[in-house]
């Protein structure tokens, strides 16, 4: 199944970066659990698998995660890009208003992101 590459306009990976160090962003990575274990995440982001993801980002399911409003400003990525555009369209559909697509995990360390293992 392929996605569309959608990035909303005014984030970029690297305000993604500055904004998740005062934490003015969330970041959400996701990829599947396989992946993440061999690549780690990017440092202090959710690990919110795209199959999950409207179970746990839906404030009425029982599995929320409760860690995200409506008005956060919210940066996905996957991979390359394809799954975190799928991952905005999910989460616009839920209300969020403020989400972007910053593309991959690669784009996430070019923009001076640190990575942490789980």
């Amino acid at each position: 199944m392929f996605f569309r590459k959608t990035r909303t306009p005014g984030m970029t990976p690297a305000e993604a970066v500055a904004g998740a160090k005062t934490g003015n962003v969330i970041v959400i990575d996701v990829r599947d659990q396989g992946e993440v274990a061999l690549s780690g995440k990017a440092k202090g982001a959710l690990h919110l698998p795209l199959m999950r993801l409207q179970d746990l980002a839906d404030p009425r399911h029982p599995d929320f995660c409760g860690k995200l409003t409506p008005d956060c400003k919210i940066a996905c990525y996957c991979a390359s890009g394809g799954r975190s555009g799928r991952a905005v369209q999910i989460l616009e559909r839920l209300g969020y208003s403020n989400v972007s697509n910053i593309g991959g995990l690669g784009h996430w360390v070019r923009a001076g992101g640190q990575v942490e293992r789980i």
